[in-house]
């Protein structure tokens, strides 16, 4: 009776099929490999040039002062603190612009309480100034404002806000505006060029949240989504 044996093989030590597959995608020169280190670069470029936006974003936003002796046909000023409105008023005794629009205004405060906070005389507050209620947020304020200079025949238009609300403030008058001159007047509640602002947490957070607020909306405009009006009535221009 014969018996099979088991024939041998030629010596080799062939590596099972999945070693050997997982061996070929992660070899130096694999797909998935290239994948992966092209991935962390692009990842790596991605986050320098955030972090280098931001970097620049704050220096210009730090080195922002108000201009001296200007003139201009009118003023602006986007609610959002007292500091903001009384600076606009100031400017309206100046004589910095012949009227001043106070947009976003919430509906609940009066003109009355606005003249009595800012102490301007009443004369002058009843003569030169109107107050938007119709905005939401920054859209709405540039809405509501290009709608105001269009229907008073204004050119050039001082914009009176905070020094870290510059940037997208005027980004976004501009988009709805592009015949008027803007005129910048941040107001600055410290000066950020001498003081460590970075250590300061709450400081730091409003610069990284209004800078992503500025990348989104450049964003936006870049790719073309359209946006709402950002007013109550939801009409534009």
């Amino acid at each position: 009776m014969s018996t099979t044996r088991p024939i041998k093989g030629n010596g080799s030590t062939g590596a099972p099929p999945r070693r050997g597959m997982s061996r070929q995608l992660f070899s130096r020169r694999s797909w998935l490999r290239r994948a992966v280190r092209r991935l962390i670069m692009v990842s790596f470029l991605l986050i320098a040039g955030v972090f280098g936006g931001f970097l620049w974003f704050a220096d210009s936003v730090a080195s922002l002062k108000p201009p001296e002796g200007v003139k201009a046909d009118a003023i602006v000023v986007l609610t959002g603190g007292y500091q903001r409105i009384d600076q606009a008023m100031g400017l309206l005794r100046d004589g910095a612009g012949k009227r001043l629009l106070i947009s976003g205004a919430h509906p609940s405060t009066t003109p009355a309480q606005i003249r009595k906070m800012t102490q301007t005389p009443s004369d002058l507050f009843s003569c030169c100034v109107d107050i938007g209620y119709d905005a939401l947020d920054t859209t709405g304020n540039a809405n509501e404002i290009a709608r105001w200079i269009h229907d008073n025949g204004f050119t050039v238009v001082l914009v009176v806000t905070n020094n870290y609300h510059i940037p997208r403030s005027l980004h976004e008058l501009r988009r709805v505006d592009a015949v008027t001159q803007f005129i910048p007047y941040p107001v600055v509640n410290s000066d950020l060029t001498r003081k460590a602002w970075f250590a300061d947490p709450d400081v730091l957070r409003t610069m990284m949240s209004e800078y992503v607020k500025v990348v989104v909306a450049n964003a936006r405009d870049w790719i073309g989504i359209e946006r709402p009006s950002g007013l109550r009535t939801g009409d534009k221009v």
